[in-house]
């Protein structure tokens, strides 16, 4: 019994790092037995999310926790692109039906309606906001170039600058590469 709550301590603890969220990797890699989390779903102390994927039903809900989900879902590798980067900070007022999430592999993993996956080619440069893997703002705006008006990214791109989420050199390439 004593193992059991040092399980579920450590699958908390994990969770708590990652949105609520803890994968069957993520406790294997911190010592937790993969057969132990269907054992602490079926008593109520997970909700099993999809395969390989739990959550921890106590952490507090955050605004980040679908783009968490999402990410875990699409794998490792995978990160946030295009206008789901700008509905993080809250940019260009976008508010997408499906969370955009790039890969760089070959995958077809079976996954919600509001994750939508995109494989990438050739090397890509991501970065991390709020612990979860992303395009960097500046890439994102450009990649938004055609789907938003421009004076919405270029209102973005103003704001990212106020908020700190662009160098000077990035704020000058955004403000000409959004008009072009």
């Amino acid at each position: 019994m004593a193992v059991e709550v040092k399980y579920r301590d450590i699958v908390r603890e994990i969770a708590l790092d990652h949105y609520g969220y803890v994968s069957t990797r993520d406790a294997v890699e911190a010592g937790v037995p993969a057969v132990e989390l269907p054992k602490l779903a079926a008593r109520g102390g997970l909700e099993n999310v999809a395969y390989g994927l739990y959550r921890v039903p106590d952490v507090p809900p955050t605004r980040y926790d679908q783009f968490a989900e999402a990410l875990l879902r699409a794998g490792e590798g995978a990160y946030l692109h295009g206008e789901s980067v700008l509905a993080l900070f809250g940019l260009a007022d976008v508010n997408p039906r499906q969370i955009k999430v790039a890969i760089r592999r070959r995958a077809r993993p079976k996954l919600p309606a509001f994750i939508e996956l995109t494989q990438v080619r050739g090397d890509v440069r991501t970065t991390f906001y709020e612990g979860l893997e992303s395009q960097s703002v500046a890439d994102a705006l450009l990649e938004c170039r055609g789907r938003i008006e421009t004076e919405r990214l270029l209102d973005a791109t103003r704001q990212a600058r106020a908020e700190g989420l662009l160098t000077t050199a990035e704020w000058q390439r955004l403000r000409k590469g959004i008009r072009s």
